[in-house]
Order: C-alpha cells, then sequence, then structure tokens
C-alpha cells in the first residue's frame, strides 16, 4: 500500500467520515429507496460532493467530437478528456497540466466503433446511444482507500442508497499476467463494514481496465444494486440480470501496458471513476427502467402528444405488439443524441461520426413515422423538450435549439422520401415471396442500404416487423466487395465501368433501336440567384445490358447498364467526364437509382446503375441532376470580401492573455482542442485588448491560434478560391491560393479566357469546314476542356469557361455529324452487301481498311469494329469495296 505522510492523514481526517462513523451509519435501517432526486439534483449533488467537501475542480463536459483522437468516433467515456494526463502529454502551460482532483459529468455517445450500442436501444429499458458519465478523478493525489471511503460515503449518505442493496466487486488477480489478488481493495471495503457475502472476485474480464492494447491501467472495483433487495443476491452479480445492475466503477490507474504487452508500475497512481447517471437517477427515482425518470419522461409524454400512438406503457419483448414501446424509446433516445451531437457541431453525414449521426436520425425518423404515426416535422419538435431536460446542465442546447431542429428537420425530408419508396420495394418484394420464407432477398437489402442510404440495422428492424431475417453475412461479403469497388473506382474508373460490347451493339442497330437523345443535356439556364438550373428529363428504358448481354429485364441488387430513348446526362466524350451527381427515378416502381457513370457508345448513351428493385425494358423514368455548389457570384464574392480586408492592410494583433479572460472575447471562435493557459490571442485590426468591449461595432476576425502569422493583411498580396465542391449538404468546402500562387491563377484563367474566346471566334468564322476541319476543332476544344478542368484558376472563371466549352462541343459535334452524313451520301460507289459478301470475315475486313487507315481493328467474324483516322471517309470506303471484291473474285 502507497504510504501517506502526515500531512495527507490530517486533510484525510478533516475530510472524510471517520471510519467508525461510517459502521455506525451501516447500522441504519431502510425501509425503502428514496424517491426525492430529480436528475438535475442528482447530478448537482455529485459534483457538489466532491467539489465541497473534498476539494475537486469541477471540469465542464467537453464535446461529444474527440479532441485529435482518431481512434474514437465519439467521446464514450468520462475519461476521454483527461488521456493526455494519463499518457503524460498534458502541455505544461496548460491549465489541464494544474489538475490534481477534478469531478464532471461528461456527454457521452456509444454508437459506431468499439463501444456501439445502437442496436440494442429501445429493444430494452437501459441501453442508450447517449448518456451522461458523472466521475472522479485523481491524478498522482489520493489512491484506493479515499476512493472507496468518497464512493461509499456519496452512495448511503447523500444518496441515501440502502447499504444492504450494495454489492462491490474486486479483482482476483491474474496468473497469466502474474497479477496477484487486489487484497488491499478487498480489505478497505471489509473495513468499511462491506459484509463478505457482498463482496465478490472477479477476472481481467470484469475487473481489470485498460485503456488501450498499450497504455495506462490497472484494476477496478465496481458498486452494483439489487433492484428487488430482501434476499441476497451475489449470484446475479455481472450475471447480465436486469435486476442486478452495475452503478458505480472505481479504476486503480496503477500499471502500463507495453507494446510487449508486458505490466509496468506507473510512476504516478490516479484514480478514475464512472458513473452512469441515467441509471443512478433510475435507482434513486424507485424505477426500473431508465425511461420512467424523468430524464425521458417528459420526452415520451411530448411523443404521445404528436403521434396517433397510446400513451407509452414500457412494454418489451412479444408483450410489444406493433413495437409501439419500442418506437417511443427509440425516438427518445436518439432526439438526445441528435441534439447533443449536432449543439457540438457534429451534423449528419457521409463518413465518421456523421455518418454514425445519419443512421441515428434516420432510425429515429422511421420510427416516428411509421410506427408511432407522427406527422413530418415531429421528430425536430422534441428538441426544446430535450434542452428543458438537459439545458441547466448544458446550456448550448438552449442556445442552439433552433439550428438542431433546422437541421433535423432538412435531414428527415430527404430520408421520409427515400424511406417511402424503400416501404415498396420491402412491400413488393414480401409479395413475390413464398408464404413460408424467412429470408429476405440480400440484394435487395443490400440496394435499399447502397442506394437509398437505409442504415442496415433499420433494414433488419423493417424485416423483423414482417417475421423476416437477412443472411448478414451475404451482407457483409457485398459490403467488402463495394469497399473493393469503390477502390477501383478511385484509381481507374474506367476499369470498373458498363461497356457495351461489339455484339450488343449490333444487336441494338439490328433490332432499329435509335439512337439516344442527349440534346437535353444542354436545356439548363442560369437563374437570377446566380445557381445553374437543370430540368429534369422524361424517359424509357429502350435496352438494358447485364453481364455483356443484352437483357429484358434486371433483378434488385444487380449492376447493369441502362439505354434510354432520351437523357440530360452529359457521357464521359471529348475529354470532358460525365454528370457526376445523378438519379434516376423509375416509374411505376416508383424507386431512385443512382447514376454511377454515364458513357457514350456507338450513339448510345449507357447510364451504369444497380438495380433497387426489378428493372425492366419499357419502364418510364425520369431523370435529374443534383447540383449543390456555391453559384459564381458566390464566389466572386468571396473574393471581393477578402481582397477588400487585403486592401486594408490591417495590422494583425497577436497577445498571450489568460484562458479564462479569453474566452469571455464576445463572439471567439475557438476549435474543439485543449488550449494552454496563457492562451495566443490573434486578431484583425482590433487590437486584443479592445476585443472585450462588448460595445465595440468594428468586425473583426478572431481566433486562439499559437502558428505564426503575418504582420499586416497587406502581405497576402492577393487571394483565388481555386477549387470548391460541397462535403454534405449546406457545407462546402474551398481551397485558396495566395500571393504569388494567387497571381499565376489569375494570369492562367486570363490566358485560358484568350484561348477559348480565340476557339469560339475560329468555329464562328469557318463557313464550310471540311471534316478533318471539323475533327481538328472538334480536338482542340476536347484538350482545352481538360486544361480548364485541371489548371489552378479561379473557380468562377472555370465555371463560366466550362459552360462556353460545352457549347463549342455541341457546336462541332453537330458540325462532325452533318459532314460525315454528307461524305457518305457523296461517296463514289458505296458498299451494297450481297449474299456473296456474307460469308467474309468481318474482323479480317475491318483489320484491312483500319491499317489502311493507320489504325486497329478486332472482333469475331461476324461482327467487328475498328479503329482510324476518318480524314478521307471516301478513301475507306473505296478500300472496304476492294477488299470485299477481290476476296469474292478469288473465293473466300
Amino acid at each position: 500500500m502507497r504510504r501517506l505522510t502526515h500531512w495527507y492523514r490530517a486533510v484525510i481526517n478533516n475530510n472524510l467520515t471517520s471510519l467508525s462513523s461510517v459502521r455506525g451509519y451501516l447500522s441504519r435501517s431502510y425501509s425503502q429507496v428514496q424517491t426525492d432526486f430529480s436528475s438535475n439534483r442528482v447530478r448537482r449533488t455529485f459534483t457538489d460532493f466532491f467539489h465541497e467537501l473534498y476539494q475537486h475542480i469541477i471540469v465542464p463536459s467537453s464535446p461529444v467530437r474527440p479532441r485529435g483522437d482518431p481512434s474514437l468516433l465519439f467521446v464514450n467515456a468520462g475519461m476521454n478528456q483527461f488521456k493526455p494526463i494519463f499518457l503524460g502529454a498534458a502541455d505544461p502551460r496548460s491549465e489541464m497540466a494544474t489538475y490534481r482532483r477534478v469531478v464532471n459529468s461528461q456527454k457521452c455517445v456509444r454508437a459506431g466503433g468499439k463501444h456501439n450500442d445502437l442496436e440494442d436501444v429501445g429493444r430494452d429499458v437501459y441501453h442508450h446511444t447517449f448518456f451522461e458519465m458523472l466521475g472522479n478523478w485523481s491524478f498522482g493525489d489520493y489512491f484506493k482507500e479515499e476512493a472507496c471511503i468518497m464512493a461509499w460515503r456519496l452512495l448511503t449518505e447523500e444518496y441515501r442508497i440502502p447499504p444492504e442493496r450494495l454489492y462491490v466487486s474486486y479483482f482476483a488477480g491474474d496468473a497469466t499476467s502474474g497479477l496477484p489478488a487486489d487484497e488491499e481493495t478487498r480489505h478497505i471495503w471489509l473495513s468499511l463494514g462491506v459484509p463478505s457475502d457482498h463482496l465478490l472476485p472477479f477476472g481481467m474480464k470484469d475487473n481489470f481496465w485498460e485503456m488501450g492494447e498499450i497504455g495506462p491501467c490497472g484494476p477496478c472495483t465496481e458498486i452494483h444494486y439489487d433492484h428487488i433487495g430482501g434476499r441476497n443476491a451475489a449470484s446475479l452479480v455481472n450475471a447480465d440480470s436486469p435486476d442486478v445492475v452495475e452503478i458505480w466503477n472505481l479504476v486503480f490507474m496503477q500499471y502500463n501496458r507495453e507494446a510487449d504487452h508486458s505490466l509496468r508500475s506507473l510512476p504516478q497512481f490516479s484514480v478514475d471513476t464512472g458513473m452512469g447517471l441515467e441509471r443512478l437517477v433510475t435507482v434513486l427515482q424507485g424505477q426500473r427502467s431508465n425511461y420512467d425518470t424523468d430524464l425521458f419522461t417528459p420526452l415520451l409524454s411530448a411523443i404521445q402528444q404528436r403521434s396517433n400512438c397510446p400513451e407509452y406503457r414500457g412494454r418489451t419483448g412479444e408483450a410489444d405488439v406493433g413495437k409501439v414501446d419500442m418506437a417511443y424509446r427509440v425516438v427518445a433516445d436518439h432526439v438526445r443524441t441528435l441534439s447533443v451531437c449536432i449543439a457540438d457541431g457534429v451534423y449528419p453525414g457521409m463518413s465518421g461520426a456523421e455518418l454514425v449521426l445519419r443512421r441515428i436520425l434516420r432510425r429515429a425518423v422511421r420510427f416516428s413515422t411509421e410506427v408511432l404515426q407522427a406527422p413530418e416535422g415531429a421528430l425536430a419538435s422534441l428538441v426544446p423538450t430535450v434542452a428543458h431536460i438537459l439545458g441547466d446542465a448544458y446550456p448550448e442546447l438552449h442556445k442552439e435549439s433552433d439550428r438542431i431542429m433546422d437541421i433535423i428537420n432538412e435531414n428527415e425530408a430527404q430520408f421520409l422520401s427515400s424511406l417511402k419508396q424503400g416501404r415498396r420495394v420491402i412491400d413488393r418484394t414480401l409479395q413475390r415471396l413464398e408464404n413460408n420464407a424467412t429470408l429476405f432477398p440480400v440484394p435487395v437489402a443490400w440496394s435499399l442500404h447502397r442506394n437509398l442510404g437505409f442504415p442496415l440495422d433499420l433494414i433488419g428492424l423493417m424485416l423483423e416487423e414482417q417475421g423476416l431475417s437477412v443472411d448478414q453475412r451475404a451482407l457483409d461479403v457485398l459490403a467488402i466487395e463495394n469497399e473493393n469497388l469503390r477502390c477501383q473506382v478511385q484509381t481507374s474508373v474506367g476499369d470498373t465501368l458498363v461497356h457495351l460490347d461489339l455484339h450488343s451493339l449490333a444487336q441494338l442497330q439490328s433490332g432499329e433501336v435509335p439512337h439516344t437523345d442527349d440534346s437535353p443535356k444542354y436545356h439548363y439556364s442560369l437563374a437570377q440567384d446566380g445557381k445553374y438550373v437543370f430540368q429534369p428529363c422524361h424517359a424509357t428504358v429502350q435496352a438494358l445490358y447485364c453481364g455483356q448481354t443484352l437483357v429484358s429485364e434486371v433483378a434488385g441488387g444487380q449492376r447493369c447498364g441502362v439505354v434510354l430513348d432520351r437523357t440530360c446526362f452529359y457521357a464521359e466524350q471529348g475529354g470532358q467526364s460525365h454528370d457526376q451527381v445523378g438519379m434516376v427515378f423509375v416509374f411505376p416502381q416508383d424507386v431512385l437509382y443512382p447514376v454511377e457513370a454515364v458513357q457514350l457508345a456507338g450513339g448510345y448513351v449507357v447510364h451504369q446503375v444497380t438495380a433497387a428493385e426489378v428493372l425492366r425494358k419499357g419502364d418510364q423514368v425520369q431523370l435529374y441532376l443534383d447540383e449543390g455548389s456555391l453559384s459564381i457570384p458566390q464566389l466572386q464574392e468571396i473574393e471581393r470580401s477578402i481582397h477588400n480586408i487585403i486592401t486594408e492592410n490591417n495590422a494583425v494583433y497577436m497577445e498571450e492573455v489568460p484562458l479564462a479572460r479569453a474566452k469571455d472575447i464576445p463572439g471567439l471562435r475557438t476549435v474543439d482542442e485543449v488550449y494552454p493557459d496563457p492562451v495566443r490571442v490573434v486578431s484583425v485590426a482590433v487590437p486584443v485588448a479592445d476585443l472585450y468591449d462588448s460595445q465595440t461595432d468594428r468586425w473583426t476576425s478572431v481566433e486562439l491560434c499559437c502558428g505564426t502569422h503575418l504582420l499586416t493583411t497587406g502581405e497576402i498580396g492577393d487571394l483565388v478560391i481555386i477549387s470548391e465542391r460541397q462535403m454534405v449538404k449546406g457545407i462546402s468546402r474551398i481551397v485558396a491560393v495566395t500571393g504569388d500562387d494567387a497571381r499565376e491563377a489569375r494570369e492562367a484563367g486570363q490566358v485560358l479566357t484568350q484561348e477559348v474566346e480565340s476557339l469560339s471566334a475560329r468555329l464562328a468564322t469557318v463557313a464550310s469546314p471540311s471534316l478533318a476541319d471539323a475533327n481538328r476543332l472538334a480536338k482542340e476544344v476536347g484538350i482545352l476542356t481538360d486544361a480548364v478542368d485541371c489548371t489552378a484558376i479561379p473557380q468562377w472563371k472555370r465555371r463560366e469557361l466550362q459552360t462556353r466549352l460545352k457549347g463549342l462541343q455541341r457546336t462541332t459535334n453537330t458540325s462532325i455529324r452533318k459532314l460525315e452524313t454528307k461524305e457518305v451520301s457523296q461517296a463514289h460507289n458505296p458498299i451494297v452487301l450481297s449474299n456473296g459478301f456474307s460469308a467474309l470475315s468481318a474482323s479480317d475486313w475491318a483489320l484491312t481498311v483500319s491499317a489502311r487507315l493507320g489504325g486497329n481493328a478486332g472482333g469475331s467474324a461476324t461482327v467487328a469494329k475498328g479503329t482510324g483516322s476518318v480524314a478521307n471517309l471516301t478513301e475507306a470506303l473505296r478500300c472496304a469495296e476492294e477488299y470485299a471484291q477481290d476476296k469474292t473474285q478469288n473465293g473466300c
């Protein structure tokens, strides 16, 4: 046992109830659990207890987005923000480096990653995606004895929990690791009066806590509560019984797990404790379900008022007919998570924590609208109730309520459209299944996930309601294949696209399928707000291409090429890539198909999709483009505003100030980092000392930053935005260059503008170009398009030039088609195939002609295709005819 100094012993004696008085307290009789604790009082009692009696510093909860920790999607434990202390990496200038005793209530999210409770939420009455972790810490200060005494006194005196309902576990040791049993902790609990039959040893799994594969770790002791009472419930501890639950874990950090998996004693021993607020409130309010406490009952009541369902009854399993009560719990839990995360700057998105939050939102929307029959907007309307319940502890919920509701409503509207279509897909698929079927088709389930954005766990729940399941292993295989395909697309898009082969092209032509009319791709306009408006296009499925074969229909989940009679999508050609963000809306299935690629083959535009539902030849579809980037005027306005700041040549001020003082600066924007104290404040135009005056009407840019900065804004020289793309809805990523790079970008933009104008003028002045001239001009358009796409120039200029080049490309393509048609009609001795020519080898014929034209060819005896220069189409036709006549006369 670690020795304590006489001074420290004196402090302990002054602040802790003596062991004899604790033992006397344990002998009192308790008839029932107290029920006069509101959740706010429980939380406040915890922090006040350690702060007022034991001099702990109250540290605010960190945001749920981890601070510089890529190993975590969300903060999932109270100790996350204190990792730098445990790892010896705390900035010596920061306030954190001074911590010895701290206490707080930490916002935690466990949904995704190692700790993932998402799929359990709603099924029982105690799992949550968002919860609060009460904790007290000692960093090289007190250790086991003091921690146990504090915990026992808080539970039995302050919270008045009957001690006979409490059971304590401790570390039993592990021979493999060479770790002895934690007899020290055992004796501490016995000295506090815990009966030996309420004191239980457990192994590494339950009572040895580790931060990760390497790092600080140590034995722990857990306190469990028996909801029933009046019995010995020792056998139910750590047995996953809902009647006996863990409420507090006290971890004693005394080892470090080395890279070779060995354990070394830490130079400084610490204490890390964690107690779930929701479980504690359940105990103190005399309930069996977390959802029956004041943390949730106002939410459940608000949900009932907005739905067409009977009030919440707390049922689970088979007793919960229609899963109505499960839906109540899911919506209540998820809207808390959404509110807290969005308030902390985590928005529903497409990767990482943002993707997890998107899943949570869509899961909540589904249960709210489909199970509870609540109208659209009901989910967001619960946010003020969340703020009312949690806002005293986390005031940012009040401040951000309007923004939270806007984001939830916007995302709900998007998902409801997909949800409606997904439900139709599921219903129609169920109608096709046999009556005794128990498995849902994996390709359809995967299509719902991939094309309509359905979380896989949500699909499982929807199927479970129908008495069905899906092969999870097969879904995992598809997920792996999709990831591999995505990687292939990133490295070589062309290798993964659906290409019409020569035989299929011949079939389309012989079947008299008309070429695709792609003129609607030019039907767009510039609105008054500076945004491009693309008109939707109605079309009919002319052909389906799957597995190098033309087919009449494609099953759900299959990847295929779709040929339409008309399209508004731009196909890859002339050096310009295909439209990237497009959808096909198919009637009568009412299903959305994301368009993965668009290609032009022999006059047919092929749309690559993965079918979410059976797709048939003759189906009616609607195509539309989704354009969400910043407009040209917006890009110009951003550059103009920054240029004005540069021209003003404002001074840049830097000053180190106390961290607490810096946080008082009005409008200060901080990132989620641990700042040193004092902290360096950087401001533009306004001296740091003037920033504290809330009456100042001067606008400025101010941030906390330890980086090096220019001394005046004029030294920037210039700034040009060279790239912009939308990351998620409403959020764009901008890349800009400054100084000489900005000057070079503007010059490059001017040069390319002159070249486009020159090419445009030449096209306008050539009254009667030859086919060779037209092809040369078309090639120039393609080369210039590549240059505009790839050169660092102002983004707004790039958009303008791309629009002009699309028009030029259309002009040259039209000219080439007209000239080719004219030359064919004027060609001497046009080829007329007779029965005698039918024995010719198509591949040999194509190879001979293509070789004469400087190209190559390939194919089969019946169908072949070749390449070559068509500067003289008449010569090509003459060559082809001579070859045929020679072979015919000399005998094939």
